[in-house]
């Protein structure tokens, strides 16, 4: 049986890569009624994730869109070596770090070789590859359901597997960093994973280039303030600056 989370993220999914869907084929196709689909449906439309249609529903762009892994590794690739450099700069010898997936975070990853003694879990297949043949640092991937958009393990067994663990720091990427709509991702899998990640760690630490800032997301991760420290690159504007700087948020500008 499906979580309700995830029952509309593939009802999203399969509208979108059909251009359109039926109710009967919801039903069918997630094994539930037609009377859930159908309030799922119009709880989908008032967040501008589809229109609804007589019978069913057609796709629209909306702020589910993602781009691929591939399509985000090189964008803005100097800000993200920045913001990676800035985040080492934090690790300890000794210290269990929790790697997100993300295009920064990979960035953290190719840093870590000048460490001998920390231990890194992640759910990322990029962390998991750049640092496979890392005999000083011990390495740990957690499992899940892998989303082949982002290459991250996500879902029900990767929450499980953190579970297991506590984390000195938690190093988390994002879509969306809006001051006043908070941390947002426009998969409902991978923000459960995220908020998992958040509860593990003594020390959460966000990392936002300056394209993620003000931008808002289908699901909300979390407030900014629940952030312990967020490191933004110099593309910040004033205004943004100066509002994080009001709500009492700690971040580094790099």
């Amino acid at each position: 049986m499906l979580f309700e989370e995830e029952r509309k993220h593939r009802i999203v999914l399969f509208v979108e890569k059909n251009s359109r869907a039926s109710v009967q084929e919801l039903s069918q196709e997630l094994g539930v009624s037609e009377s859930t689909v159908r309030r799922d449906l119009k709880e989908l439309e008032e967040a501008k994730l589809l229109k609804r249609t007589h019978g069913g529903a057609v796709s629209l762009q909306s702020v589910n869109f993602e781009a691929s892994y591939p399509d985000k590794e090189d964008r803005l690739l100097d800000e993200k070596q920045r913001i990676a450099r800035k985040a080492v700069e934090m690790i300890q010898e000794g210290d269990a770090i929790l790697l997100d997936a993300g295009t920064t975070t990979l960035q953290i990853a190719k840093e870590l070789r000048a460490f001998s003694n920390i231990k890194v879990i992640t759910n990322s297949i990029m962390a998991l590859n750049e640092l496979r043949d890392c005999r000083n640092i011990e390495v740990s991937i957690t499992g899940g359901m892998l989303r082949p958009d982002t290459l991250a393990f996500v879902g029900p067994m990767t929450e499980r597997s953190l579970e297991m663990v506590r984390v000195d720091k938690t190093f988390l990427a994002t879509n969306g960093l809006d001051l006043r709509e908070g941390i947002t991702t426009p998969n409902m899998l991978e923000a459960a994973t995220k908020r998992k990640m958040i509860s593990v760690a003594k020390q959460v630490i966000l990392l936002a280039d300056h394209s993620k800032l003000g931008q808002v997301s289908f699901c909300k991760v979390a407030d900014v303030t629940e952030m312990d420290h967020c490191i933004i690159d110099s593309g910040a504007s004033d205004k943004f600056i100066r509002e994080i700087t009001q709500m009492g948020v700690d971040f580094s500008l790099v």
